[in-house]
């Protein structure tokens, strides 16, 4: 990576920030970096939290924002609610920021004036420039006046070039996320009627088709086609560290909302660094044909890129499932 230019540029913004902090400036001035997925953005932003002078917090979009909505709710204000999430930070990091949803916009249009009010420095890692966020036409105005105050306190880096380093095969298989499988069609024997049970994570009702131990078995259907939220992939991620979701169609045949729910899912679980065992429909080959290239739809198939294809015929062992 030191010798991509893209990343070299990313590298000296935040070593700005990280100047600006040690000589304790009062309003630093942050970073957000953007870029198509795969560049070495979370890369960049985990090595600047490593060597960053004074507290510093980090989060993925979606577990800041389900747990902001949790404590405002508690504590009565987003104010309090932020306060709460930032504690004694003077950093605060994002991974995956990105506005779809209008509101969510004005939560993050909030969450991004008191930051600034309490003179915390932002870092955020996004596939989209600050222009590109909130991009529905008809809401995209209302976020306006906070793309300008992103742009005004962080210095906007992007981190582009040609490859996605999480295609080229070269990543060494961890313990984690990409310990799991992208398996064909009939590679993987669902579990017995018998074992099916419903979960409340969050309150909601959310069918599974087994539970073993720490292992939690999803029907694509249960988890993607209905109304499913972040804050339920969160709650389930508490008790239940592999994951393993069945009957996956091809990309295709997805419709916006359940497009939408499968790449949350994914992204919860990579940035948890939790095992994922997919069970599609299709051969790997024929699963995201003729799928749109958009950001979000990338940032999906760059992460399940990181799953293995087993040479072989996956054979379940009933001692670690």
């Amino acid at each position: 990576m030191a010798e991509d230019p893209y990343q070299r540029a990313g590298a000296a913004a935040l070593g700005r920030l990280h100047r600006d902090l040690a000589a304790q400036r009062t309003t630093p001035r942050g970073v957000y970096l953007w870029g198509p997925v795969g560049r070495g953005k979370t890369w960049l932003m985990e090595r600047f939290l490593e060597a960053v002078p004074g507290p510093a917090r980090r989060h993925h979009f979606h577990g800041f924002f389900a747990g902001l909505h949790a404590q405002a709710h508690r504590l009565g204000s987003i104010d309090d609610a932020v306060d709460a999430a930032l504690g004694d930070a003077r950093v605060l990091c994002f991974d995956e920021f990105h506005v779809h949803d209008v509101g969510d916009g004005m939560l993050v249009a909030r969450a991004v004036r008191i930051l600034h009010e309490r003179g915390v420095a932002l870092v955020a890692t996004s596939n989209y420039p600050p222009s590109g966020l909130l991009p529905n036409p008809l809401f995209h105005h209302l976020f306006e006046p906070t793309i300008a105050l992103l742009e005004r306190r962080l210095e906007v880096v992007e981190v582009g070039g040609p490859i996605d380093r999480r295609r080229t095969g070269t990543a060494t298989p961890g313990d984690g996320f990409a310990s799991g499988e992208f398996l064909p069609p009939g590679a993987l024997d669902v579990p017995e009627p018998g074992e099916r049970r419903t979960l409340r994570p969050s309150g909601r009702a959310l069918p599974v088709l087994a539970v073993r131990g720490d292992v939690v078995w999803f029907d694509f259907a249960d988890l993607c086609r209905a109304p499913t939220a972040p804050a339920d992939y969160l709650a389930v991620l508490r008790e239940h560290g592999e994951w393993v979701v069945t009957g996956v169609p091809p990309l295709r045949e997805l419709d916006a909302d359940a497009l939408r729910r499968f790449g949350n899912v994914v992204d919860v679980l990579c940035d948890a660094d939790v095992r994922l065992t997919v069970s599609a429909t299709v051969a790997r080959a024929d699963f995201a044909t003729s799928v749109p290239a958009e950001p979000d739809v990338d940032r999906l198939l760059s992460r399940l890129a990181l799953l293995r294809e087993p040479a072989r015929a996956w054979i379940q062992d009933s001692q670690t499932l």
